[in-house]
């Protein structure tokens, strides 16, 4: 198993795989609330099951090569993640998205971990556009496109149904040349 370290603090990024849904499903207990504020995935990882069918689903795309799944760790304990929900490598396009419970909150985790990614992605996959999409309320992951550089396309105005409650969609993206231009020219720049 491979982990990278995203800094001084001793957290880590891990790939997040079938084998965890008992940490994934303890992780969500511990967040759920939090999390669930503007993400869905409280409402899919309701029990060790659907823990485990959701993370096969990406075991699924890391096959085919349409997505991926990682585990922000620390201290040993998961507390967060990040992915690509999509990834079209013919296309040279992906979606990003991440979230994090509420103890590992306002300490960079997300933003050190989608730069990682994005990263391999630009750089080892030829991906050429990295899209971030957010709820105009999430405060925070407008922050984290911001602080990635991202520039904002556009918002989708009432766009997404989530809990009763239609929420505006914030488009961010950043291009490859764009990434590596602010990243530098080599891994070690980006972290």
């Amino acid at each position: 198993m491979f982990a990278i370290s995203l800094g001084d603090d001793g957290a880590e990024l891990r790939p997040l795989e079938p084998r965890h849904a008992a940490e994934l499903l303890a992780h969500m207990d511990r967040g759920r609330e939090f999390i669930g504020r503007y993400v869905g995935l409280p409402d899919i990882v309701r029990d060790l099951e659907s823990g485990r069918t959701w993370l096969r689903t990406y075991a699924d795309k890391a096959a085919t090569d349409t997505g991926r799944l990682y585990g922000i760790w620390t201290d040993g304990r998961l507390v967060g993640g990040v992915l690509f929900r999509t990834m079209d490598v013919e296309q040279g396009t992906a979606e990003a998205g991440c979230w994090l419970e509420p103890s590992a909150a306002g300490r960079g985790l997300v933003t050190r971990a989608v730069r990682v990614i994005i990263d391999w992605a630009v750089r080892d996959r030829g991906i050429h556009r990295v899209e971030w999409q957010a709820a105009s309320e999430n405060e925070p992951s407008v922050a984290v496109a911001r602080r990635l550089g991202m520039t904002r396309d556009g918002v989708l105005r009432e766009s997404h149904l989530h809990h009763g409650r239609r929420l505006d969609l914030e488009v961010w993206s950043v291009l490859a040349p764009e990434w590596l231009a602010h990243q530098g020219s080599g891994p070690a720049a980006s972290k």
